[in-house]
C-alpha cells in the first residue's frame, strides 16, 4: 500500500491506457470494466466482464492481451462467465479471478502456454478479493453478506466481518463488494447495500464506519452505492 499525500490533487485531464474505443470485444475494446490491477512497472491487468476474459495492457499498449478465459462465457475450465475481480498473485506468477457466473474463485498462471485455470474455491459468490502479505486470500460474498479469510487450498475460511445476514448493525453487510486488508490484517470493505465503506480490525466482532452510512445521497457525508476502494499506509 502506497501513501496518498493529504495534498494530492486529480489531474483534470486523464490518458487513456486500456479500451478507449467504445463497447466491444476487439483486443483494443473492453465490454464493462470490472475491477482492475496495476502491477509493479505498470501493467494494468482487466476483468472484462461482457467478455468473458481478463485482459492485460503494458504500458504503450494499444492492443490488450488476453490473459484468461476468451472462450466465450462458460463453465469449462478454459472458460469464464462475467468475472469481477482479479488480483496477482506474485509468488506463483498467476492471477486469481472472481468468476462471478460460475460462483467460483480461478487461478489462472501467466506462464506462456497456460491456456486453463484451475478453481481454488467453488459455490462461492465472490463480489470481492485480496491478499495479505501471509499470502491469506480474503473474499468478499455478496450472498452470504460476509468476508472470509482463506489458505490457498482451504475451503472453508474464517469470517472476518458480517456474517450475521443483511443490514445496517456495525455487525452487518449488505452486498459487500470490494475488500482492501493491510499489514495488521485489518479489512476494509465496501458496504455497497449499506452506503458506507466499514472497517473491521483483526478478530473484531463488529466493525467501524470509516466513510458514508448516512444514507443514500449526494452530500459529503454520503455515499451511494460505494463499488471501489483503495486505502493508503496511513489508513
Amino acid at each position: 500500500m502506497p501513501i496518498l499525500s493529504v495534498h494530492a490533487r486529480w489531474l483534470q485531464n486523464g490518458t487513456s491506457v486500456a479500451g478507449g474505443h467504445e463497447y466491444g470485444g476487439a483486443s483494443n475494446q473492453l465490454a464493462y470494466i470490472g475491477g482492475f490491477v496495476v502491477d509493479d512497472d505498470g501493467t494494468v491487468v482487466i476483468a472484462d466482464i461482457c467478455n468473458n476474459r481478463i485482459m492485460q495492457w503494458k504500458v504503450g499498449d494499444m492492443n490488450g492481451k488476453v490473459v484468461a478465459g476468451g472462450n466465450g462465457g462458460g463453465s469449462r475450465m478454459d472458460q469464464l462467465t462475467h468475472p469481477g475481480r482479479v488480483l496477482i498473485e506474485q509468488e506463483t506468477n498467476s492471477l486469481i479471478i472472481c468468476d462471478y457466473g460460475n460462483k467460483r474463485i480461478v487461478r489462472w498462471s501467466l506462464r506462456n502456454g497456460i491456456t486453463q485455470g484451475e478453481v481454488l474455491l467453488s459455490n462461492t459468490c465472490c463480489s470481492g478479493l485480496a491478499m495479505d502479505d501471509q499470502r491469506y486470500l480474503y473474499v468478499s460474498n455478496c450472498a452470504k453478506h460476509e468476508v472470509r479469510r482463506y489458505q490457498i487450498g482451504d475451503k472453508y475460511g474464517t469470517r472476518v466481518a458480517g456474517g450475521n445476514d443483511n443490514g445496517t448493525g456495525l455487525n452487518q453487510l449488505n452486498i459487500p463488494l470490494s475488500v482492501v486488508v493491510d499489514r495488521q490484517q485489518t479489512v476494509y470493505v465496501s458496504d455497497y447495500g449499506n452506503y458506507r465503506v466499514m472497517k473491521w480490525n483483526k478478530n473484531a466482532t463488529e466493525g467501524i464506519v470509516v466513510a458514508g452510512g448516512q444514507g443514500n445521497g449526494t452530500a459529503l457525508t454520503q455515499l451511494s452505492g460505494p463499488t471501489g476502494l483503495f486505502v493508503d499506509t496511513l489508513g
